[in-house]
């Protein structure tokens, strides 16, 4: 399989670290040690994509996201790091607190545009309009679609089981779980363990669509990748697990027990879990296989989002 060019911004590999909580231990790994600023999964597709956007010419990023978007912060930050600037399009208003990772993008001088939900929903064809214009007066604009969901962004976590490969014998781990919002980070894993040809499911926690929308996007979006990457063995379709149910107060909310079990966590751990992301899906991985003592067959990916929690400190303070 040809691997393609990318540039090396991330801190890896991550660590493997065997926690312990409630006197019960499991494997986690560390995707929110990829950097300071940068911390977090998006950055492995960032790595790629922004490679994408050189070799295209580009002249300016433009993406999308939640007004706390830890992809649109990690673009803004990355992009600089290759003398670009961004065009940052949220769902969100001007009215929002500049907190978190807005605080962020505004610093890193990123451009915003601010969308309601409505236009939101169109935000692919907006992002192109724009770049339609920008292209009239001689400017290139690259898209990076929400997430960096798309089969160049997705190379990172195809690499990322490769990483993981070399620090644990996965024949031994069951499942990998982690919270899916765009379903890039799933997708990735998916085509990686399908070309290892393991038996490893794939355990997702949907934060964002419902689980039907989500399913179709991360096999869409592995398949996709497989034909692209001409890879040899099928799509293991029949490993991608969603365990749905643990968003049902809103993307951008999250319900107090919640916060209880993360607040206990910190507690005993040290490690900070966001309430839109790792907070969700570290809900459900207590749930369904810490309490079952199954944390050391089932390993938990902690893909960052830890600017987000500021500004939040109220719903933490309980």
């Amino acid at each position: 399989m040809k691997e393609i060019k990318k540039i090396n911004i991330a801190l890896m590999p991550t660590p493997l670290e065997v926690c312990q909580f409630e006197n019960k231990k499991f494997l986690l790994k560390r995707d929110d040690l990829t950097g300071c600023e940068l911390s977090g999964n998006k950055i492995r597709k960032l790595e790629y994509l922004l490679a994408d956007a050189k070799k295209n010419k580009a002249d300016i990023i433009f993406t999308c996201g939640g007004e706390q978007s830890n992809h649109a912060r990690a673009v803004a930050i990355a992009a600089k790091k290759i003398r670009l600037n961004t065009k940052l399009f949220l769902w969100g208003n001007n009215n929002s607190k500049i907190r978190g990772n807005l605080f962020l993008n505004k610093i890193n001088n990123a451009e915003i545009k601010f969308l309601n939900k409505k236009e939101y929903d169109n935000v692919n064809e907006i992002m192109i309009r724009e770049a339609n214009n920008l292209k009239k007066r001689g400017l290139n604009a690259y898209i990076i679609l929400e997430g960096g969901s798309n089969v160049i962004g997705i190379y990172g976590y195809f690499d990322f089981i490769s990483e993981l490969s070399k620090q644990i014998d996965l024949a031994k781990v069951e499942g990998i779980v982690a919270a899916a919002g765009s379903g890039g980070t799933a997708a990735g894993i998916l085509a990686g363990i399908s070309l290892l040809n393991l038996k490893t499911k794939v355990i997702v926690v949907n934060v964002l669509y419902d689980e039907e929308t989500i399913r179709k996007k991360i096999i869409n979006l592995a398949q996709a990748f497989i034909n692209q990457y001409k890879m040899s063995n099928p799509l293991a379709i029949e490993q991608l697990n969603i365990l749905d149910g643990y968003s049902k107060e809103g993307y951008k909310k999250i319900h107090p027990n919640k916060i209880k079990l993360l607040l206990k966590f910190v507690s005993e751990t040290g490690i900070l879990f966001d309430p839109v992301y790792t907070g969700k899906a570290f809900y459900a991985y207590y749930e369904n296989f810490l309490t079952k003592n199954l944390g050391m067959k089932y390993l938990f990916v902690h893909t960052g989002g830890l600017f987000g929690i500021f500004g939040r400190e109220k719903e933490y303070l309980l």
